[in-house]
């Protein structure tokens, strides 16, 4: 009898994923040629060359401090409600909660979780372009737009954080008589509280993002102004408000790390490949400064002071009579060419892994230039000062990529590239990139020393220590955030479709514009399906990854 071959899962995952990204270059097109427009590169250069002269008049400045505000304003208060929505549908979504309910809500969560997944697979921007439809072009569409595939991304992840929560004390409240949820908030709520109150200032992060995208479609901005002036080549002003941005997004950033010393927890995304760490200490956010939460409860009144939203909208009849109408004219969905929507969902699925596969790569390289690392760890060449000028200079890299929004990098690049899927997955790959590297640097700031310390006691080198040390314990953590990124990626084909970047992200947006329900319904619905297939990929992997 021959001998029984077995496949390392690692070998067939690795192999399908070479499959995957060689198929992918070729549906973009990469191996046909004819993919750079040399006529563009004179538009770049002139888009480079505007970085040293940016517009600092008065006027334009008073403008930008203007946009800077109303973007600030649209992400705290889409966040404000994305916790609120988060926090309940959390509950509700989670095992436990229906587990503290008795044996016969056992299968409810799923129907919760359920009914999430559709809200959380739609991006932001249809949203926006959606409810712009129905209540016009009023700073209420860019809050709802926030709020509503925020929060269900927030109950998800809530609801994770709750399930991974020691239950002892819960349990023990509950068999004592008291009511689900006053031991929830009395047991679970306070356990799991850091953790929650960490990932609401990551979600945060995202809305300031968010909102510069979604002032593209109309909203008010930095994005709204950075579109403008990109598309009448006024470049001083673009970089102007580029350096707006910049600045929004690094005292967002360097906000977030203070909260989170404060806290003590190492991370701003915990993907759960291991166990949530549970923190002994009894340290909470009234032992920080005090000027937290007086603060934050300023700028949230500020905040909807300032975009002024007509939320009288939402009860308005003529309201209720536009939604009332786009339902009706949505019904049957429409009968579209199959060829078409199947050969627009290989362009998208074929985007997402280009741009996944990139970011990850460049994020897992630059993640160790951008780590704080101890000094034993730090000893891989250079000297001290040299690596901390080094790390500054990576994380600006960082956040320069993540806080530009990706259609701005789509059409930055469509000066040079013709239209296609290509420019998009570039697109895509810069914003993603800056967003991975930050998050994996988190992971090699965080490791435990312990072990590295061990390998140089026993002789080991400096490459010795970083191969058999570093890369065991980091490489699984980085494939979970580019998995994860991956889900996030593949709705967020939709923005670079709408710049003209292919995918079903262009028909999508194309149909909301004519007024298309019917078109948009049945391209929604597949759209949907494609999202849930990549969650399912993607949700597989990391639980083998654990």
């Amino acid at each position: 009898m021959g001998r029984k071959v077995v496949i390392s899962p690692y070998f067939f995952w690795g192999l399908v994923w070479l499959v995957a990204v060689i198929w992918s270059l070729r549906v973009a097109g990469v191996f046909q040629g004819d993919l750079v427009n040399e006529g563009g590169w004179s538009l770049v250069v002139a888009f480079v060359v505007a970085v040293v002269s940016p517009d600092l008049s008065s006027e334009f400045l008073l403008l930008t401090f203007d946009a800077m505000l109303k973007t600030l304003a649209y992400a705290v208060c889409g966040t404000f409600f994305c916790v609120v929505i988060g926090l309940v549908g959390g509950v509700l979504s989670s095992e436990v909660w229906w587990q503290s309910l008795g044996k016969g809500y056992n299968s409810a969560w799923l129907v919760v979780r359920a009914i999430l997944a559709i809200p959380r697979a739609i991006h932001e921007l249809i949203w926006g372009l959606f409810f712009v439809n129905i209540f016009g072009l009023d700073p209420l569409v860019a809050v709802l737009a926030i709020a509503i595939p925020f929060g269900a991304i927030t109950a998800k992840v809530f609801s994770e954080i709750l399930d991974e929560t020691p239950r002892e004390a819960l349990f023990a409240l509950l068999n004592s008589g008291v009511p689900p949820g006053s031991a929830f908030v009395y047991s679970l709520i306070p356990q799991a509280f850091p953790n929650l109150l960490s990932y609401s200032f990551y979600r945060f992060e995202c809305s300031i993002r968010s909102a510069t995208v979604l002032g593209i479609i109309g909203a008010g901005g930095l994005g709204y102004q950075i579109y403008l002036s990109l598309q009448s080549l006024r470049y001083q002003q673009v970089w102007t408000l580029i350096f707006a941005l910049l600045l929004l997004s690094g005292c967002t950033d360097f906000l977030s790390g203070w909260l989170r010393q404060q806290l003590q927890l190492p991370s701003r995304l915990d993907l759960n490949v291991l166990k949530l760490k549970q923190h002994s200490h009894n340290h909470s956010i009234t032992s920080s400064p005090n000027l937290f939460l007086p603060g934050a409860f300023v700028l949230l009144i500020f905040s909807f002071w300032y975009v002024k939203a007509d939320f009288a909208k939402l009860w308005e009849p003529r309201s209720a009579e536009r939604l009332a109408a786009i339902i009706q004219d949505v019904f049957p969905p429409q009968s579209i060419d199959l060829n078409q929507l199947f050969f627009l969902s290989t362009q998208t699925l074929a985007m997402s892994i280009l741009a996944m596969t990139s970011a990850g790569l460049a994020g897992i390289f630059l993640s160790f230039l951008a780590a704080r690392r101890e000094r034993e760890m730090g000893r891989w060449g250079g000297g001290e000062m040299g690596r901390n000028l080094v790390s500054l200079l990576t994380r600006f890299l960082l956040l320069f990529a993540r806080a530009v929004p990706e259609p701005i990098w789509a059409l930055i690049f469509l000066f040079v590239l013709f239209p296609g899927i290509l420019p998009g997955a570039i697109a895509l790959a810069i914003h993603n990139f800056g967003i991975l590297g930050r998050l994996m640097a988190e992971v090699i700031e965080n490791l435990d020393q312990r072990p590295l310390h061990s390998l140089t006691a026993l002789g080991a080198s400096n490459s010795q220590v970083f191969i058999y040390g570093v890369l065991p314990a980091t490489i699984p953590r980085f494939l979970a955030y580019i998995l994860y990124r991956w889900e996030v990626c593949i709705r967020a084909t939709v923005i670079v479709g709408l710049v003209g970047a292919g995918g079903l992200g262009r028909l999508l947006t194309e149909q909301l514009s004519n007024f298309d329900y019917q078109g948009l319904l049945t391209t929604l619905i597949v759209f949907i399906g494609l999202t849930f297939v990549v969650d399912v990929i993607s949700t597989s992997v990391r639980r083998f990854l654990r």
